[in-house]
């Protein structure tokens, strides 16, 4: 499965009402993961956040 996204891309996460409450917004793509199921997975993280969450494409719109 090939990953939508490149590094650096600027997009819109939509946190899911299932995991753990997320902020959604926009956030930048920092690292290609390995695929989760029929999913892409990236590392994503938020300037106004100090750290980085993970994210699965389908949580994803481009920016």
């Amino acid at each position: 499965m090939k990953h939508k996204y490149s590094v650096g891309t600027r997009v819109y996460f939509t946190a899911s009402n299932v995991a753990r409450p997320a902020a959604s917004g926009t956030y930048e793509i920092i690292r290609l993961l390995p695929t989760d199921g029929d999913d892409c997975q990236y590392r994503i993280k938020s300037s106004t956040e100090a750290f980085e969450r993970v994210a699965k494409e389908s949580q994803l719109d481009r920016s």
